[in-house]
């Protein structure tokens, strides 16, 4: 039987995936806070990675999907393990530090994958900067939303487990 804990933890990450299927600014998105919530938040790593992966999916069935999907979900599988790391440092500044450094990490490595993959840039290093160039102004709505998110989710949480102590997980540092 699972515990109360898993099924907020679920809830709380179907919650920001459905939230990808309403309207938003471009890349103003949950999924690289469900990505750092998840490997941070569930005990059990198999979990982080299939309650995760398994919300984008849902998500990105309705949505559709793109060119870039390997290098989105290989990112967000780095970043689940950034939350493995969170776990036992878990504090409002490392996870701030956490979500920035994702945040960067999602903007390198899919824009390189835009690069690599689309025709839209040569192929040549100059074809690579501008790739990156015409990236930058999307890189806010990333930000914000990464840290939107990750406040929300981790705020939730947070909030759930003081209000009801049986969604507390005794393994899992809490926030302090």
């Amino acid at each position: 039987m699972l515990k109360p804990r898993f099924w907020m933890l679920l809830v709380l990450t179907l919650s920001a995936a459905a939230s990808r299927l309403i309207p938003h600014p471009p890349n103003f998105t949950p999924v690289v806070a469900m990505a750092l919530f998840g490997g941070a938040q569930f005990s059990d790593k198999r979990s982080a990675f299939l309650v995760t992966f398994g919300a984008l999916l849902l998500s990105d069935l309705v949505l559709g999907f793109h060119s870039q999907v390997i290098a989105t979900y290989g990112c967000l599988a780095l970043i689940v393990g950034i939350g493995f790391w969170l776990r036992q440092k878990k504090s409002a500044g490392n996870i701030v530090i956490a979500a920035l450094v994702s945040s960067i990490l999602f903007f390198v490595i899919t824009n390189f994958g835009v690069w690599l993959i689309d025709t839209l840039y040569p192929k040549t290093l100059s074809g690579l900067i501008e790739c990156f160039a015409m990236a930058l102004p999307f890189f806010r709505n990333t930000l914000s939303g990464d840290m939107l998110f990750t406040v929300i989710l981790f705020g939730l949480c947070w909030t759930f487990e003081r209000v009801n102590p049986a969604l507390r997980d005794s393994r899992i540092v809490a926030i302090h």
